[in-house]
Protein backbone atom coordinates (compact mmCIF):
# COMPACT_ATOMS: atom_id res chain seq x y z
CA UNK A 1 0.00 0.00 0.00
CA UNK A 2 1.42 3.58 -1.13
CA UNK A 3 1.59 6.21 1.18
CA UNK A 4 0.32 9.34 0.00
CA UNK A 5 2.32 11.82 2.17
CA UNK A 6 -0.35 14.88 1.79
CA UNK A 7 -3.02 13.27 2.52
CA UNK A 8 -2.71 10.29 5.02
CA UNK A 9 -2.32 10.54 8.48
CA UNK A 10 -0.91 8.39 11.47
CA UNK A 11 -2.88 8.52 14.83
CA UNK A 12 -1.07 7.09 17.46
CA UNK A 13 -3.25 6.49 20.44
CA UNK A 14 -2.18 7.18 23.93
CA UNK A 15 1.63 5.59 23.78
CA UNK A 16 2.06 7.18 27.45
CA UNK A 17 4.67 6.11 29.86
CA UNK A 18 1.81 5.05 32.00
CA UNK A 19 0.31 2.80 29.30
CA UNK A 20 3.67 0.89 28.96
CA UNK A 21 5.43 0.82 32.21
CA UNK A 22 3.73 2.33 34.77
CA UNK A 23 0.15 2.65 37.10
CA UNK A 24 -1.77 1.08 33.90
CA UNK A 25 0.53 -1.11 32.19
CA UNK A 26 -1.31 -2.48 28.83
CA UNK A 27 0.58 -6.24 28.09
CA UNK A 28 2.70 -6.24 25.59
CA UNK A 29 2.33 -2.58 25.19
CA UNK A 30 6.99 -2.42 24.85
CA UNK A 31 6.58 -4.48 21.37
CA UNK A 32 4.49 -2.13 19.85
CA UNK A 33 6.72 0.35 20.17
CA UNK A 34 9.38 -0.55 17.25
CA UNK A 35 6.80 -1.14 15.12
CA UNK A 36 5.17 2.07 15.75
CA UNK A 37 8.75 3.95 15.36
CA UNK A 38 9.04 2.80 12.29
CA UNK A 39 5.68 3.45 10.83
CA UNK A 40 5.99 7.54 11.53
CA UNK A 41 8.97 8.25 8.90
CA UNK A 42 6.19 7.22 6.46
CA UNK A 43 4.26 10.17 6.97
CA UNK A 44 4.31 13.68 6.73
CA UNK A 45 1.63 14.04 9.73
CA UNK A 46 1.51 12.63 12.91
CA UNK A 47 -0.93 13.03 15.74
CA UNK A 48 -0.28 12.04 19.15
CA UNK A 49 -3.60 11.90 21.33
CA UNK A 50 -2.60 11.23 25.34
CA UNK A 51 -4.65 10.89 28.25
CA UNK A 52 -4.35 14.10 29.95
CA UNK A 53 -5.72 13.99 33.62
CA UNK A 54 -5.69 16.66 36.84
CA UNK A 55 -4.89 15.64 39.93
CA UNK A 56 -7.64 13.97 41.66
CA UNK A 57 -9.22 12.92 38.33
CA UNK A 58 -12.71 11.28 38.49
CA UNK A 59 -11.81 8.56 36.64
CA UNK A 60 -9.04 7.54 39.32
CA UNK A 61 -9.99 4.84 42.00
CA UNK A 62 -9.16 7.45 44.78
CA UNK A 63 -11.94 9.39 44.03
CA UNK A 64 -14.40 6.32 43.02
CA UNK A 65 -13.53 5.62 39.22
CA UNK A 66 -12.32 2.90 37.73
CA UNK A 67 -8.90 3.22 37.19
CA UNK A 68 -5.59 3.75 39.46
CA UNK A 69 -3.94 7.57 39.26
CA UNK A 70 -2.25 7.91 35.38
CA UNK A 71 -1.55 10.10 33.09
CA UNK A 72 -1.17 12.95 35.35
CA UNK A 73 -0.15 16.41 33.51
CA UNK A 74 3.97 16.86 33.61
CA UNK A 75 4.20 13.86 35.53
CA UNK A 76 6.64 11.37 33.99
CA UNK A 77 3.70 8.60 33.50
CA UNK A 78 1.98 11.13 31.04
CA UNK A 79 4.75 11.50 28.82
CA UNK A 80 5.46 10.13 25.39
CA UNK A 81 7.28 6.84 25.35
CA UNK A 82 9.67 7.79 22.58
CA UNK A 83 12.71 9.56 21.53
CA UNK A 84 10.65 12.97 20.96
CA UNK A 85 13.37 13.21 17.74
CA UNK A 86 11.19 11.42 16.03
CA UNK A 87 8.17 13.32 16.23
CA UNK A 88 8.83 16.49 17.91
CA UNK A 89 9.43 18.94 15.09
CA UNK A 90 6.11 17.96 13.22
CA UNK A 91 4.16 16.22 15.90
CA UNK A 92 0.11 16.90 16.62
CA UNK A 93 -0.92 16.46 20.31
CA UNK A 94 -4.40 15.81 21.02
CA UNK A 95 -5.10 15.99 24.79
CA UNK A 96 -8.40 14.14 26.25
CA UNK A 97 -10.21 13.78 29.57
CA UNK A 98 -8.94 16.99 31.35
CA UNK A 99 -11.98 17.23 33.10
CA UNK A 100 -13.75 13.42 32.65
CA UNK A 101 -12.90 10.34 31.01
CA UNK A 102 -12.81 10.51 27.48
CA UNK A 103 -11.94 7.07 25.37
CA UNK A 104 -11.78 8.68 22.25
CA UNK A 105 -9.27 11.22 20.44
CA UNK A 106 -12.12 12.78 19.01
CA UNK A 107 -13.48 14.03 22.38
CA UNK A 108 -10.03 15.86 23.15
CA UNK A 109 -8.65 18.99 21.53
CA UNK A 110 -5.20 19.80 19.69
CA UNK A 111 -3.26 21.36 21.98
CA UNK A 112 -1.94 24.84 20.82
CA UNK A 113 -5.06 25.57 18.69
CA UNK A 114 -7.76 27.24 20.57
CA UNK A 115 -9.39 23.84 21.35
CA UNK A 116 -9.51 22.94 17.65
CA UNK A 117 -11.08 19.49 17.51
CA UNK A 118 -8.92 16.40 15.66
CA UNK A 119 -12.89 15.92 13.47
CA UNK A 120 -11.85 19.79 12.40
CA UNK A 121 -8.06 18.83 11.89
CA UNK A 122 -8.27 16.23 9.45
CA UNK A 123 -11.07 18.18 7.38
CA UNK A 124 -8.93 21.43 7.22
CA UNK A 125 -5.91 19.09 6.37
CA UNK A 126 -8.07 17.19 3.68
CA UNK A 127 -7.18 14.07 4.89
CA UNK A 128 -8.57 11.08 2.77
CA UNK A 129 -7.00 7.99 5.05
CA UNK A 130 -6.42 8.04 8.63
CA UNK A 131 -3.95 4.79 10.29
CA UNK A 132 -4.26 4.28 13.86
CA UNK A 133 -2.40 2.02 16.15
CA UNK A 134 -1.11 2.36 19.71
CA UNK A 135 -3.42 1.63 23.39
CA UNK A 136 -5.49 0.01 24.17
CA UNK A 137 -7.04 -2.13 21.91
CA UNK A 138 -10.33 -2.65 23.61
CA UNK A 139 -11.07 0.73 25.27
CA UNK A 140 -8.87 4.28 23.63
CA UNK A 141 -8.34 2.63 20.77
CA UNK A 142 -11.53 1.02 19.75
CA UNK A 143 -13.33 4.37 20.82
CA UNK A 144 -10.80 6.54 18.44
CA UNK A 145 -11.93 4.14 15.54
CA UNK A 146 -15.56 4.37 16.04
CA UNK A 147 -15.71 8.29 16.29
CA UNK A 148 -13.63 8.24 12.76
CA UNK A 149 -15.84 6.18 10.93
CA UNK A 150 -18.64 8.31 12.34
CA UNK A 151 -16.68 11.74 11.98
CA UNK A 152 -14.08 11.23 9.46
CA UNK A 153 -15.16 11.62 5.63
CA UNK A 154 -12.21 9.08 4.58
CA UNK A 155 -10.78 5.42 5.11
CA UNK A 156 -10.26 4.60 8.47
CA UNK A 157 -6.99 1.72 8.80
CA UNK A 158 -5.93 -0.29 11.71
CA UNK A 159 -2.37 -0.94 12.07
CA UNK A 160 -3.15 -4.87 13.62
CA UNK A 161 0.51 -5.36 14.76
CA UNK A 162 0.31 -1.83 16.46
CA UNK A 163 -2.49 -2.46 18.91
CA UNK A 164 -2.46 -4.50 22.37
CA UNK A 165 -5.24 -4.76 24.90
CA UNK A 166 -6.23 -4.13 28.44
CA UNK A 167 -8.32 -7.43 28.29
CA UNK A 168 -10.13 -7.02 31.50
CA UNK A 169 -12.33 -9.80 30.37
CA UNK A 170 -10.83 -12.28 28.30
CA UNK A 171 -11.24 -11.45 24.73
CA UNK A 172 -12.02 -8.17 24.91
CA UNK A 173 -9.34 -7.29 22.67
CA UNK A 174 -10.88 -10.16 20.13
CA UNK A 175 -14.22 -8.60 20.43
CA UNK A 176 -12.96 -4.91 20.05
CA UNK A 177 -11.42 -5.83 16.58
CA UNK A 178 -14.55 -7.54 15.83
CA UNK A 179 -16.31 -4.69 16.57
CA UNK A 180 -14.04 -1.90 14.38
CA UNK A 181 -14.15 -4.60 11.50
CA UNK A 182 -18.04 -4.79 11.47
CA UNK A 183 -18.33 -0.84 11.48
CA UNK A 184 -15.93 -0.16 8.36
CA UNK A 185 -12.18 0.06 9.97
CA UNK A 186 -9.90 -1.38 7.76
CA UNK A 187 -7.14 -3.87 9.14
CA UNK A 188 -3.30 -3.89 7.96
CA UNK A 189 -0.24 -4.93 9.02
CA UNK A 190 2.70 -2.03 9.32
CA UNK A 191 4.63 -4.25 7.17
CA UNK A 192 2.13 -3.41 4.21
CA UNK A 193 2.92 0.25 4.40
CA UNK A 194 4.83 1.45 1.55
CA UNK A 195 7.10 4.83 1.43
Amino acid sequence: MKIDKNTDVLLVVDMQNDFITGSLTVPGAEEIIPIIDGSIPRFNTTIYSMDAHKENHPSFRAQGGPWPEHCVISSYGYMLYSDPTLWEKRAIIVHKGLEEEAYSAFAGNIVGSNNGSLEEFLKTYGANRLFVCGLATDYCVKATVLDALKLFNGEVYVLYDAIRAVNIKEYDGIRAIEEMGHAGAIFINSSDLGD
